[in-house]
């Protein structure tokens, strides 16, 4: 395995979570490198469900964890997930699960601002109102605080004093709110100061030499590639890099270290939120008996997920930008009951057919799409567990999908179950 990224190709919610968990069997360490707590990987061993916001899923096969500088990380909402995970069995301390020093940290104005944008209809993205994009605008703006400020009360009051008479001004002058409270916050969040302090390291150290001894390192994004900050369908994106570069800057080690990039998808296409959805099903009795189907509600919010044809364009153009090694195609038992299956080929815009994905948004929102339309297998494939086991079909539309995206498949998910899974 060696360095691995493993990265969503499509709007997030494609499988992600599976796919780590089999792969980190093989891992010593699995690191989170982006987002924060408005993402969800789903996990099912046996008949449990484990749901993840923030601890990478590897701490369910008890390796080390990481969580990289590029998270923006919610204290309280982590000392929760934390703490439902130990009630469920499963050990966590600060020797196995380790929070950069640099990682930034989600403050209750955070969540306010991203609260009042939401409520405004000209400027609502359909984003969690967690406050994961207000705290990246201060780490640009060079006013966020770290995790290694929270450990260290000096320097939390010094930067909290500092930025609260900056953003209560904001809040009573433009909003018309009360503002927050500095001993309110202080005494919170020191709170959280003393519960982590043995957690927070250097984890860019500790990731670098456990490449350099050669051990196996699983980087885990969070979201997909079409809601990268720079590369998706800007602004219906989240707030930071979901694309494979990220593991770089997100986890702090260079590119040379990355051996393998590994992308998932589903075998249809859902996406959450508003933003531009070219295959979404148009029919909304299709489109609800496919998101019953695949139980397709988001793992964090419980939002339902809007549905639609596998695109083609989309994933092909992720396979380019995270320079894809292998493909993960999961949930293709969701299409078990379907007698003709679509997938986009290309876009068709103003009379001009489009095979590479547009990012501008008056484009993409407006592209129809070309499907090429292949017969379904109609055949229950949830307990199959070889390729050519499969029906004739299912194979056929597999490998259709590997040679439109132009990546080799080497993994095939059938079910939530881990058993639930053939390796190509």
């Amino acid at each position: 395995m060696a360095a691995t990224v493993v990265v969503g190709t499509q709007w997030g919610d494609e499988g992600k979570g599976k796919v780590i968990d089999l792969l980190s069997e093989n891992a010593d360490v699995v690191v989170r490198y982006q987002g924060g707590n408005n993402a969800g990987h789903t996990i099912v061993i046996d008949n449990a469900q484990f749901v993840f916001h923030l601890v990478p899923s590897g701490i369910l096969r008890g390796k080390k964890c990481v969580l990289g500088a590029g998270v923006v990380i919610d204290p309280r909402a982590l000392i929760e997930e934390i703490n439902e995970l130990r009630s469920r069995g499963i050990k966590i301390t600060n020797r196995n699960l380790l929070i950069s020093r640099d990682a930034h940290i989600i403050m209750p104005y955070h969540k306010l601002s991203e609260q009042i944008t939401e409520e405004r209809e000209h400027s609502r993205l359909g984003t969690t109102r967690r406050g994961i994009g207000p705290t990246y605008v201060d780490k640009m703006a060079r006013a966020g605080i770290k995790m290694s400020d929270l450990i260290n009360r000096k320097v939390f009051l010094e930067k909290l004093s500092w930025h609260l008479k900056d953003i209560n001004l904001v809040f009573r002058r433009i909003y018309g709110r009360r503002g927050f409270s500095l001993k309110r916050i202080l005494k919170e969040y020191l709170e959280y100061g003393k519960f982590f302090k043995g957690y927070v390291a250097d984890t860019s150290a500790i990731v670098n030499k456990a490449i350099e001894s050669k051990k196996n390192v699983l980087f885990e994004g969070a979201q997909g590639t079409l809601l990268d900050v720079d590369f998706g369908t800007y602004p219906f994106i989240t707030s930071s890099n979901t694309v494979a570069g990220g593991a770089c800057t997100g986890a702090g080690v260079g590119p040379t270290k990355i051996d393998e990039v590994i992308g998932v998808a589903k075998a249809y296409t859902t996406r959450v939120g508003d933003g531009p959805f070219p295959t979404e099903l148009t029919q909304k009795s299709k489109q609800e008996a496919m998101r019953i189907r695949g139980k397709e509600y988001g793992a964090t919010t419980g939002r339902p997920r809007r549905c639609g044809w596998f695109d083609a364009v989309a994933v092909r153009y992720s396979a380019r930008i995270n320079g894809l090694d292998k493909l993960a195609i999961t949930k293709l038992d969701v299409l078990d009951d379907l007698p003709r299956i679509k997938i986009c080929v290309a876009y068709k815009y103003r009379n001009k057919i489009l095979k590479d994905f547009p990012t501008e948004i008056e484009i993409i929102s407006k592209v129809k799409p070309i499907y090429e339309e292949v017969n379904g297998w109609q055949h229950d494939i949830t307990e199959i567990k070889k390729f050519q086991s499969l029906p004739v079909n299912a194979r056929k539309y597999l490998k259709r999908l590997s040679e439109l995206v132009g990546v080799e498949i080497f993994l095939v998910s059938v079910g939530p179950r881990r058993s639930q899974t053939i390796f190509l």
